[in-house]
């Protein structure tokens, strides 16, 4: 049976927001990162891109059971693509690899009726920063574009679903960062 694979870019980096195990660091060449928005969901989320002149860190791991059902339900707002050419790790095996992606047609820029959740852009850089430390948060902060989208405060009460408690430092980090890129952080 081949040793099947999925690509993280996002919130599958955080280990906090899944069981699926062992993880590996891991490079795909290109791909990018965006925030956008789909008829699917009523808030803009991450979805990669392909763009030969970028790449993104994230992780893969295992297909539980070998079986895509959970995965594909987990992430149904996008299409999987075959991705194991594209992506270096140091896995043992891994003969298969699939990326999750928002279709080309479907990408909708984020607005104000579509917003990024803080609490997702904070469950994802708590994972780039436990994996990856600060300069691998950096990366993912300068390998995503999109950042002029408006960002929903919603911490005070978490609208995404796999929401996580940030220390003081992770907190502080995600909001200089945010400062940093002249996000617009509109109140809830």
């Amino acid at each position: 049976m081949q040793d099947i694979y999925f690509f993280g870019y996002g919130s599958l980096v955080n280990a906090q927001t899944h069981e699926y195990a062992p993880v590996h660091r891991a490079t795909a060449r290109g791909w990018r990162r965006a925030w956008r928005y789909t008829a699917d969901r009523q808030v803009a989320y991450l979805t990669a891109i392909r763009d030969d002149s970028s790449e993104i860190d994230g992780l893969i791991a295992p297909v539980p059971s070998h079986s895509w059902a959970e995965l594909d339900f987990r992430e149904r707002a996008y299409e999987r693509l075959p991705a194991a050419h594209d992506v270096t790790h140091d896995a043992p095996r891994a003969d298969d690899i699939a990326i999750y992606a928002i279709a080309p047609e479907r990408l909708n820029l984020p607005d104000d009726d579509h917003p990024v959740l803080l609490s997702y852009v904070d469950v994802v850089l708590q994972g780039y920063l436990q994996v990856y430390g600060v300069e691998g948060a950096q990366r993912f902060l300068h390998s995503t574009t999109g950042w002029e989208a408006p960002i929903l405060n919603d911490r005070t009460a978490p609208r995404y679903p796999r929401q996580q408690v940030l220390t003081d430092a992770e907190r502080s980090f995600v909001d200089s960062a945010l400062q940093g890129l002249n996000c617009r952080i509109i109140p809830s």
